[in-house]
């Protein structure tokens, strides 16, 4: 059968939706289909290098999740924790209500609920959050020059959007995340990133801050849509112009990081971590995380009062919650031709990752596109299916 991955891939590059999309499949740890189609600099025609480095955006949060998950097996922290545990400044969190009433919240927010995007934190581009204009007037997500712990605290000033397990918000909760496992190991969440991820799993191009040799591999961002602001109504028109977000996404900064965002990588460093999703191992076959914390990692944990799940009027037919992001729960709702159990992520800048237990097939795609207003995911995935 034809790589229907690459002509997918060249069918979006041609029409000028994207300069450059890089992909890797894996099946049962073998590598069968990778491959880049496109540009580095789309206006340049530069090619894109060998391990191109991207902004992964939101495709940061499930690394973070995963080094709670192994502190957890650690026994340094549990799902069950209050958070005000670990930082005093969240024991006496506020709710503001739809109607503009501020009441305490009816509990304390847990480790779980962070993870799980139900603590009530919200984003400032959630489209209809009563909260998000707090949250841009702080400039919580916008300023990458200001340190975690500032940002944090900003954010512990401001109201929940919801009292915590009332429902489903995806939200800055794993910046809270990183934030409290610096407080709980008293190291920073690169250095941690680096012990307990990064080193084991031989991702040697992966991290908050690029080097001066690996600059030259950074791939071009592009679109219109920038991630501090409110999401439009109507979708902003897809365009190839170049999109600079080095003001909240820095390049060179060692002092900058973040939990929700904020990480570089290549395709091939994020496979190795979705390859460990997959199987639990090291690069080198050591058994990372046990089977049953697998187990327990993967499982959905939203109730079918908190489906389906939407962020600002994007729709996640089919998919629950798990401690490291979606998870295909119901097929008859999918609108992907994936399985059972299959789980994953994106980033904002349409990134993207799958890992699907059943079959033993991990898939990353890569490409820098802000705000894209075309179904990529949906056909590479497919493609991908079709080809395997």
């Amino acid at each position: 059968m034809s790589n229907e991955v690459e002509k997918c891939a060249r069918y979006y590059v041609e029409k000028q939706f994207f300069s450059g999309i890089e992909w890797r499949i894996e099946q049962a740890g073998e590598l069968h289909l990778e491959g880049r189609s496109g540009y580095a600099n789309y206006a340049r025609k530069t090619s894109i290098p060998d391990r191109a480095i991207y902004r992964i955006y939101s495709m940061t949060k499930p690394i973070i999740a995963a080094l709670t998950v192994l502190l957890v097996q650690k026994r340094l922290m549990r799902l069950s924790d209050p958070i005000a545990k670990y930082d005093p400044q969240f024991s006496k969190m506020r709710v503001l209500t739809p109607n503009g009433a501020l009441e305490p919240a009816c509990r304390l927010i847990t480790l779980e609920d962070l993870l799980m995007h139900r603590a009530g934190f919200s984003y400032e581009f959630n489209l209809g959050c009563h909260i998000a204009p707090y949250y841009r007037e702080a400039e919580i997500l916008a300023d990458g020059a200001r340190d975690l712990n500032e940002m944090i605290s900003a954010l512990a000033q401001l109201p929940l959007a919801f009292h915590p397990k009332e429902r489903w918000l995806y939200s800055m909760s794993i910046d809270v995340l990183a934030h409290l496992v610096e407080c709980v190991t008293g190291t920073r969440i690169d250095a941690l990133l680096q012990e307990y991820i990064f080193d084991p799993l031989d991702m040697r191009d992966t991290g908050f801050c690029l080097s001066n040799a690996q600059l030259p591999r950074l791939m071009t961002n592009y679109g219109r849509y920038k991630l501090e602001a409110i999401a439009p109504l109507n979708k902003i028109e897809h365009v190839l112009e170049e999109n600079n977000v080095a003001s909240m996404y820095p390049e060179q900064s060692s002092e900058y990081r973040r939990g929700g965002i904020g990480l570089y990588a290549t395709a091939q460093d994020y496979s190795a971590f979705a390859r460990f999703l997959l199987t639990g191992k090291s690069d080198t076959g050591e058994k990372l995380i046990s089977n049953n914390m697998i187990g327990l990692m993967r499982a959905n944990r939203l109730p079918l009062s908190a489906l389906p799940l939407s962020i600002s009027g994007q729709a996640f037919p089919g998919y629950g919650w798990n401690l490291l992001g979606r998870v295909m729960t119901d097929l008859g709702q999918g609108a992907v031709p994936t399985a059972l159990g299959e789980f994953g992520w994106s980033g904002a800048a349409q990134s993207y990752f799958w890992v699907d237990p059943q079959r033993q097939i991990t898939g990353v795609i890569m490409t820098q596109f802000m705000g894209s207003n075309h179904p990529l995911h949906e056909d590479m995935l497919n493609a991908a299916y079709a080809t395997l």
